[in-house]
């Protein structure tokens, strides 16, 4: 335990460790307010800057990813990623996937290899909230075949979404992670564009 933060902090500290360890993403504060049970999302913000002050954490102005560990900048690696517009996680709608600017990533970090071909697109819609991908999110995809269960950005007669990929019957579809939202059953064909091996998180 750092001898400087109180007992608060360094649970907030393990937390968005064990976070990041466990999923790749850093927890939102709106994340560490339901942890925690504070009472809004200022008190979860308050604590960030405290960390910060501590150099606990270091929060980068203008990042997609708002939080990183100190430690990280050592040993991190930026890589520049093209951003293809945004993508529906919500009915799968026509979108232009031209490039739209690009977007620095820690891919050390994140895990992510560096010749691993990549792209980003913005997240529009709630119809993946349970696998807390949110609207206002940025995916990072790779350009693979996906298996079984992946999460995708796919082309659906002629639309594109994101989707988890699901195979039942040798029948491949598209199923959304909200109870509101239909499965994607395609009725001519069934493009894989991308499958999500990462996601910066909106820190808003």
């Amino acid at each position: 335990m750092n001898p400087e933060l109180t007992n608060r902090q360094q649970e907030i500290l393990d937390y968005l460790r064990k976070e990041q360890r466990e999923t790749g993403l850093m927890p939102s504060t709106r994340d560490i307010q339901h942890a925690f049970k504070f009472a809004s999302q200022t008190a979860a913000m308050s604590h960030l800057r405290a960390l910060e002050r501590k150099g606990a954490i270091q929060r980068i102005r203008g990042k997609a990813r708002a939080v990183i560990f100190p430690e990280e900048l050592d040993r991190g690696e930026i890589l520049d990623i093209p951003i293809y517009g945004s993508i529906a996680a919500g009915m799968a709608q026509d979108v232009e996937q031209e490039k739209q600017g690009c977007i620095s990533i820690d891919i050390t970090a994140l895990g992510i290899p560096r010749h691993t071909r990549t792209f980003a697109l913005k997240v529009r819609g709630d119809s993946m909230i349970d696998a807390h991908i949110c609207s206002g999110d940025t995916v990072i995809l790779e350009f693979r075949e996906p298996r079984k269960g992946d999460i995708v950005a796919a082309l659906i007669d002629g639309e594109t979404t994101l989707k988890r990929f699901v195979i039942e019957k040798g029948k491949p579809f598209l199923r959304a992670e909200n109870p509101d939202f239909p499965d994607l059953i395609p009725a001519r064909e069934l493009i894989i564009q991308g499958v999500l091996i990462a996601l910066l998180r909106n820190a808003a």
